[in-house]
């Protein structure tokens, strides 16, 4: 596809973004760090901006907004190619979109199952482990009920957490991606406006 479209697509398709920039953007930004800092917690992100972008979810949408600058590189899965989110992402943000997933720092997926391997996305090196990418994956639900338990840094025993809509061999991905410290990709689950963080040092247990 095309990831350049045409001035009339882009025009119609721009939306307002944040009504407040600034402070829209640092709350997001709070969320986004609490999320990272206790992973399994759900975090909520009110709808601060809303884009007319198709099988988009609103806290997705917020993240991007609040932390793409022209400095970042975003892939986006198949049901996200669209001239509406090229434009207002291009637009609001100055990112530059990329085809290949291999060269994101951003992975916005619109399902589990448009998630690229883990072990496929930028993990980064040894040295600089930060070069690695940051994943927003929409799923279906989010809850804190059995379903897996989360341990490591920032969770104080261990922390249940239900995702429903990740692919099946999920776990296993995961693990391999944890065994890869300090390198590999760090997750961001997104359900609505709920948000949940998956740092790469979180252990999974089912």
């Amino acid at each position: 596809m095309n990831l350049t479209p045409s001035s009339a697509s882009t025009l119609s398709a721009l939306a307002p973004g944040f009504s407040s920039p600034v402070q829209d953007s640092q709350a997001v930004f709070r969320a986004v760090l609490d999320a990272f800092a206790r992973p399994g917690q759900i975090q909520t992100v009110r709808s601060a901006a809303r884009l007319p972008i198709a099988q988009a979810q609103s806290a997705a949408v917020n993240v991007l907004l609040a932390l793409l600058d022209q400095d970042c590189t975003l892939w986006l899965s198949p049901a996200l190619r669209q001239d509406a989110a090229i434009a207002n992402l291009r637009f609001h943000t100055g990112c530059q979109i990329v085809e290949n997933a291999q060269q994101a720092q951003f992975i916005w997926a619109a399902s589990g199952a448009e998630l690229p391997a883990l072990s496929a996305l930028a993990c980064g090196t040894e040295y600089e482990p930060e070069l690695s990418a940051t994943c927003l994956v929409q799923v279906d639900a989010l809850a804190h009920s059995p379903g897996w338990t989360l341990s490591g840094p920032g969770i104080r025993g261990t922390q249940a957490l239900s995702v429903n809509g990740l692919p099946a061999d999920f776990l296993a991905q995961w693990a391999d991606n944890h065994a890869r410290f300090p390198q590999g990709v760090d997750l961001l689950l997104c359900a609505g406006e709920q948000l949940v963080g998956l740092p790469r040092t979180t252990r999974i247990g089912s």
